[in-house]
């Protein structure tokens, strides 16, 4: 079995999920992420949607604006809902979210994210649980970059992946550097996530966040494949 890897829409295009799907058609590829990591690209593609072509991709998901203007809130979550309704996982920060009673109506296609350095919360095992206790039907999307951020020894990584391994639909894969951006994977980082790709199964999807461009993306996704190998031995 191969792993399903693809790309976030706000990787290869900022603020353009059109031009990075135009890429992405150039491509086998079969996942997507369709980025409105800023609040003001969420109604766009909520109105594009419709009218796009996804049928190369077997896996779709949305993610959701990391920062939610003052209320707003309930607005973005009934716009991500409809999202939902076509079956696709919707990727959340969990500091974005104020009022936990209305994530609950995403159930388990809402994926919380475990965050970087930067982040109030969400950052380790101890404060996920904080997040999962109230939102107990969602899911997981496990952030490999900002795991090893917060931890480069991949501790907090195996806790997090081995105490969650139930709720996990889908995975970020990238290099996240010390000023919390996402950049291609380093050598590093591809021996870092050999340590845990174990425990991660292969039905599972990927999505790449690296910021790369056009012409990288097939180089990455050998990067990410390596990464992700549990064939190769790690020291």
């Amino acid at each position: 079995m191969h792993r399903t890897i693809g790309f976030s829409t706000g990787a290869l295009a900022f603020g353009d999920f059109r031009r990075a799907l135009n890429m992405l058609r150039r491509h086998d590829i079969t996942a997507v992420e369709l980025s409105a990591l800023r609040q003001p690209e969420l109604s766009p593609l909520r109105t594009a949607v419709s009218e796009l072509d996804l049928s190369q991709f077997t896996y779709v998901a949305v993610h959701a604006p990391s920062n939610i203007e003052a209320g707003t809130e309930e607005q973005v979550v009934n716009q991500l809902l409809e999202f939902a309704a076509r079956g696709w996982p919707v990727v959340v920060h969990p500091d974005a979210i104020s009022d936990y009673s209305l994530w609950q109506k995403l159930g388990n296609l809402l994926c919380i994210e475990n965050m970087d350095k930067r982040k109030p919360v969400g950052r380790t095992i101890n404060e996920l649980a904080i997040v999962f206790e109230r939102l107990p039907e969602a899911s997981l999307c496990f952030d490999l970059g900002h795991a090893r951020q917060v931890d480069a020894t991949m501790t907090e990584a195996y806790l997090i992946i081995r105490a969650y391994e139930s709720k996990l639909k889908q995975v970020h894969v990238s290099e996240v550097n010390t000023c919390s951006r996402h950049d291609r994977l380093s050598f590093a980082s591809i021996r870092a996530f050999q340590r845990i790709a174990e425990f991660i199964p292969e039905t599972v999807p990927v999505i790449v966040e690296s910021v790369i461009p056009e012409c990288d993306i097939r180089p990455e996704l050998q990067s990410v494949e390596e990464a992700l190998s549990v064939s190769i031995a790690v020291a």
